[in-house]
């Protein structure tokens, strides 16, 4: 069994121990030991990083540059081994894998662009002879921790803006799911960058997170993860005067309305809802459906999800992998109890699977007849529930999407640009799909919520420089 061990300083460091990574479609298959790290390794990352700061914030942005798209070239020539490997260990399956590798490279490409195109601004003063020179700088030395549910994509969408812009970064990825942040930080390691700017510190969150948090050599925390670990960040930053940047949960509406094309409406709230296992912060688990399309939707939707193939994430024709983990197939599988238990109608599926490999498979969940006011249409499950909610007309389903403590993505079905206008302006979450799914986004364009669901500046695009650098004016007598 290989041991993988964290990147300190440039150099291959192991930790107290080592902890194993197994597949949840195959309970008897273990890809690797992965190191875990201690306060210490924290200490010695941002040591690291600390050191190797002023020489890469301040060097050729070309070098910078060359890095990055050198690093997106390789993850794009390694993206079925690299997708392969993210299927196995978090389970969504090989073809969404291999994708989400491609992504990651694509990202590192275009942020290779973004080197080069940092702007600033040259004005008068309104004091005559004096001009005004805004830039902007590198934040410093930045913590990033990521979560399980896109083990490749979200630290890549995260580490290139922050070395792009000159900052030294110290990477906590999911302790469920190491494998694929450490096959990227050993790409990163061979692409030129310098020893210390780039530093993987695996192990637990409430270890290695705390300590990246309450580190005084850390300037910005980038969070993705739960809402109550977010909060506790977000005070702990503000407290130590540090910037803070937190993508959390979703409760997302899927609108569908008498008017729309019944099969693309169907399809897009399977997508939405189930596909990557549920597992994603822009899923639509809140189907709601106007009264005139409601049995109609009801029907094809149970018809649609009886097509769905649950397997083994690597085999061919799998639509649907495992949940990730024992402990969220148990929370899955208890919020399914919780609908039955609110008086909500169980439509379709939630039922636990034995298949070939053991792991941990559940067939994806519709309720029907639920109201907006159930737990199960209020609180994240994160998994491959959905509820339908039956609604009058536009108007209800408009206020019945906003009413949530969360607004990270929201979508309708319609034919009627009238209220797919409305929707868009009106809709109370960040992203706004007009007949697509929710759960599809681009990374050259801005990410990020509203309410509950983030705080600070967006992230990917050209809006990450907004949290990775640092506004600077200065002032020069003529």
């Amino acid at each position: 069994m290989q041991n993988f061990d964290n990147l300190i300083g440039g150099e291959w460091r192991a930790g107290a121990g080592y902890s194993p990574n197994v597949n949840p479609s195959n309970l008897s298959d273990v890809i690797g030991q992965y190191t875990q790290g201690d306060a210490s390794h924290v200490d010695a990352a941002v040591a690291a990083a600390t050191a190797a700061f002023p020489a890469w914030a301040t060097g050729s942005v070309q070098a910078r540059s060359d890095a990055l798209d050198k690093i997106g070239n390789e993850i794009l020539a390694r993206k079925e081994e690299l997708g392969t490997l993210l299927a196995r260990e978090e389970g969504k399956t090989k073809a969404e894998g291999i994708g989400e590798a491609a992504r990651a490279g694509y990202i590192f490409k275009f942020f290779a662009g973004e080197c080069l195109r940092l702007s600033g601004e040259l004005l008068p003063s309104v004091r005559p002879g004096i001009g005004v020179e805004i830039t902007r700088e590198p934040v410093g030395v930045v913590g990033l921790i990521t979560p399980w549910n896109f083990p490749i994509a979200i630290p890549a969408w995260k580490i290139a803006p922050a070395l792009a812009f000159g900052n030294c970064v110290v990477l906590k990825p999911a302790d469920l799911v190491p494998g694929s942040a450490w096959a990227l930080s050993e790409i990163i390691s061979r692409s030129g960058i310098p020893a210390g700017v780039f530093n993987l510190v695996m192990g637990r969150g409430s270890v290695i997170g705390n300590a990246l948090v309450n580190h005084p050599g850390i300037h910005a925390i980038s969070f993705t993860g739960s809402v109550g670990v977010g909060r506790n960040i977000a005070v702990q930053c503000v407290t130590n005067h540090k910037k803070v940047q937190l993508e959390m949960g979703g409760k997302n509406p899927q609108v569908v309305l008498d008017d729309a094309d019944l099969a693309q409406a169907v399809e897009l709230s399977v997508q939405s809802a189930f596909y990557s296992t549920g597992q994603r912060c822009t899923a639509s688990s809140r189907l709601i459906v106007t009264e005139g399309i409601y049995p109609k939707f009801i029907a094809a939707m149970k018809e649609r999800m009886a097509k769905i193939k649950v397997g083994n994430a690597l085999a061919q024709g799998t639509d649907m992998g495992p949940v990730s983990s024992k402990s969220q197939l148990d929370q899955d599988m208890e919020y399914v109890a919780i609908g039955k238990s609110e008086g909500a109608t169980l439509a379709a599926g939630g039922e636990l699977l034995k298949l070939e490999t053991d792991g941990y498979y559940m067939s994806p969940a519709l309720f029907s007849e639920s109201a907006a006011a159930m737990r199960i249409n209020k609180e994240e499950i994160f998994g491959p529930v959905a509820s339908v909610i039956r609604v009058k007309n536009y108007e209800e389903a408009l206020a019945t999407a906003n009413d949530t403590e969360f607004g990270l993505s929201a979508g309708i079905a319609t034919t009627s640009l009238k209220y797919a206008t409305h929707f868009k302006r009106h809709s109370q979450a960040g992203m706004v799909m007009v007949n697509l799914p929710t759960a599809g986004v681009d990374y050259h364009v801005p990410f990020g919520g509203r309410k509950g669901s983030s705080y600070g500046p967006r992230e990917q695009g050209r809006y990450a420089q907004e949290f990775f650098t640092t506004v600077k004016t200065a002032y020069t007598l003529a």
